[in-house]
């Protein structure tokens, strides 16, 4: 082999390396979302089946969001003190065993308690996620790890919106829940022997920051220096929007145009190739912006506008309200990039970083718990049309309130506490 040739090669290793890191990162939250949002996927007909309501059966939804949302401070908290390999490789498989539980269930209560538990498990995949990104990878590369891994939740989404309806044609919802076990178990299994020669490099890291990084600041400083506060608050309503709308279009879909459960939920397949988009273009507005929170701001205003539309043509155009709808989905991706995948990084030289995107995850799955109990409520109580003219009003608060952080952010951002 030439010098030429040897030094090439030498110089392609580190991008693999770091190409198979990002990979597995990517294959972990692919296969949270399949063990995660199966259930709301296969809803309507999980109701159906049960001879329930659809209150009734979201119930297990809220639960795990709310359990979700409890999880995300306290792992995110743990998150920075046990090692990435065994926190994530125990939350893959207990979530695996939930769903391979809840597929033996017939009583929706007994549901709602593993689906719980389920919520709280996931909650331990992604704190430590970030935490190990951060110390494995530079800014600029983390900052495109964290669009692939908002495109690798976007592929698992599609993926379930595919599985759920072939699995009800093929046997009944409960194979939508058996395959997704067995594929977390084999992910554990591939994250625990495939993330070991990370290991030692992550340990380094962490040795290298605690001896670098200034004196632990307090959390309550922090948050007040940063502004986090009324992120927190435009946190809560992506949720709302993000899951409250994936979690009842198929329900929409069903109610105002008449189609079956399984073309609803296939239907629905859609949202996560909007949000692969998205997410892309939320990148690059981010490139010209350099600011987060500007760039949510942007982007709620796009999801207000699309909502807008969709209150005007909510009934009578099914296409259209489906590309409509698919727009403010993924534009709530486009926020969530910006505040829950890429706002935690500027806490990693506070040593806060797991904590932080813990406790911002944790803001999402309030918004979303809420949401998907009031999105069914109201629309039940008094239709669609009115329910739409919310998320709109949603849309231009999360905007406002975006839009109102940006200079203190950049003043955090540029000159930290």
């Amino acid at each position: 082999m030439s010098r030429i040739s040897a030094a090439a090669t030498a110089a392609e290793w580190p991008k693999r390396r770091g190409l198979r890191f990002i990979v597995l990162c990517c294959l972990v939250y692919f296969v949270s979302y399949m063990t995660r949002i199966n259930y709301g996927v296969a809803i309507s007909e999980i109701a159906d089946s049960l001879r329930i309501s659809n209150q009734l059966a979201g119930m297990a939804v809220i639960g795990g969001f709310v359990a979700y949302g409890i999880g995300q401070p306290v792992f995110g908290l743990i998150g920075d003190r046990v090692k990435p390999r065994y926190m994530i490789t125990a939350g893959l498989a207990a979530t695996a065993a939930c769903n391979f539980v809840i597929s033996f269930i017939d009583d929706i209560y007994g549901m709602t308690v593993v689906w719980c538990f389920n919520g709280f498990f996931q909650a331990m995949l992604w704190p430590p996620l970030v935490r190990i990104m951060a110390q494995t990878l530079s800014g600029d590369s983390y900052r495109k790890a964290s669009v692939s891994i908002v495109t690798a939740a976007s592929a698992g989404t599609i993926a379930v919106y595919l599985l759920v309806p072939f699995c009800i044609w093929l046997s009944g919802w409960r194979l939508a829940f058996i395959i997704p076990a067995l594929i977390g178990l084999v992910m554990a299994l591939v994250w625990f022997v495939g993330i070991k020669g990370f290991a030692v490099q992550e340990e380094n890291a962490e040795e290298k920051a605690m001896q670098e990084a200034p004196a632990q600041v307090r959390m309550g400083a922090l948050v007040m220096a940063s502004g986090l506060l009324p992120i927190m608050l435009a946190v809560v309503l992506q949720g709302a929007l993000r899951d409250g709308i994936t979690t009842w279009m198929p329900t929409y879909m069903s109610d105002v145009y008449s189609f079956g459960n399984s073309i609803s939920i296939l239907s629905t397949a859609i949202l996560p190739v909007f949000t692969i988009l998205s997410v892309s273009a939320a990148s690059y507005v981010q490139r010209f912006a350099r600011n987060e929170l500007k760039s949510a701001a942007f982007i709620w205003g796009a999801g207000a506008a699309a909502a807008a539309g969709l209150t005007v043509v909510f009934a009578s155009n099914a296409a259209v309200s489906l590309l409509l709808m698919a727009i403010l989905t993924s534009c709530m991706h486009g926020v969530n990039l910006m505040l829950i995948s890429q706002v935690p990084m500027h806490f990693a030289q506070f040593g806060r970083i797991s904590t932080i995107s813990g406790i911002l995850n944790a803001f999402t799955y309030l918004g979303s718990a809420v949401s998907i109990y009031g999105i069914a409520a109201i629309s039940d109580q008094y239709g669609w049309r009115l329910t739409i003219m919310i998320w709109s009003v949603i849309a231009l608060m999360g905007m406002v309130i975006c839009a109102s952080c940006i200079g203190r952010w950049k003043r955090f951002t540029v000159g930290g506490m």
